[in-house]
C-alpha cells in the first residue's frame, strides 16, 4: 500500500508529466497538506449517501479500460464503514465486461456526480466480488426493485477527492424540474385569477 492516498493517483509517470508540464511544485505543496484521503469523513459520506447514479472504471489484465454507468435509489452505493463501500450487482444485459476486468484485475474506479451543485468526486479503490453473504446481500438490496441482487461489489477505498465545478453543466433530476414547475402553474393560476378579479372591478 502506498504511504499517501495521493501515490495512487500520483504515479511517477504522472509526476514526471507534472514536471514537464509546469504543475509539480503546486502539487508537491498540496500533496504534502494530504489534499487526497483514504478515510471517508462526514463530508464524504453525506455525498455518497446524496448520489443515485455513478460510474464505475475497470480495466482487463492488459490495461484496456471500460466504464460502466450504475444507478438506483439515492443511497443505493451503500457505505460500510470509513474505508468500504458496497453495491448490489442486479441482472443486467449478460455482457460482464465490468465482472471480467474484476477477475483479473481488481483496480477499480468510481466517478460521482453531482451535476445540481456542479461537484464530482473521484475514488480510487480496489473491488471484492462478493457471493455468499446474505447480511450483506441483504443490505445492499432494492425491495422495490424487481430483481435480486446476484453479489456484492465491496469496494475498498484506498483514495478520493473531490474536483473542481469547472464545465459542469447543472442538470436536475425530472422530479425536481416537475416540482418547480408545478410550484410556477400554481402561482400563474393565482396570478390569473387576480387579474380577472381586477379587470371585473373595472369594468363594474
Amino acid at each position: 500500500m502506498s504511504e499517501r492516498p495521493s501515490d495512487i493517483a500520483f504515479s511517477d509517470a504522472v509526476r514526471r508529466m507534472q514536471e514537464k508540464l509546469g504543475s509539480r511544485a503546486d502539487y508537491a505543496r498540496t500533496e504534502k497538506k494530504g489534499f487526497m484521503r483514504n478515510r471517508l469523513d462526514e463530508d464524504a459520506r453525506t455525498y455518497i449517501a446524496q448520489r443515485d447514479s455513478m460510474y464505475l472504471g475497470t480495466a482487463s489484465a492488459d490495461g484496456r479500460p471500460y466504464i460502466q454507468h450504475r444507478g438506483g435509489p439515492r443511497g443505493f452505493l451503500k457505505i460500510i464503514d470509513d474505508y468500504t463501500l458496497a453495491m448490489a450487482d442486479f441482472p443486467g444485459n449478460k455482457q460482464y465486461i465490468s465482472l471480467g476486468n474484476l477477475s483479473e484485475n481488481n483496480q477499480a474506479f468510481l466517478f460521482l456526480m453531482d451535476y445540481p451543485n456542479r461537484m464530482r468526486m473521484k475514488i480510487w479503490g480496489r473491488i471484492t466480488l462478493v457471493e455468499d453473504d446474505q447480511e450483506l446481500l441483504k443490505l445492499v438490496d432494492d425491495p422495490a426493485y424487481i430483481a435480486r441482487p446476484l453479489r456484492v461489489l465491496e469496494f475498498a477505498v484506498e483514495a478520493f477527492d473531490f474536483n473542481c465545478p469547472n464545465h459542469i453543466t447543472p442538470r436536475y433530476p425530472e422530479a425536481q424540474v416537475a416540482a418547480a414547475i408545478a410550484k410556477l402553474e400554481g402561482r400563474i393560476e393565482e396570478l390569473e385569477v387576480e387579474l380577472a378579479r381586477a379587470r371585473g372591478d373595472g369594468t363594474n
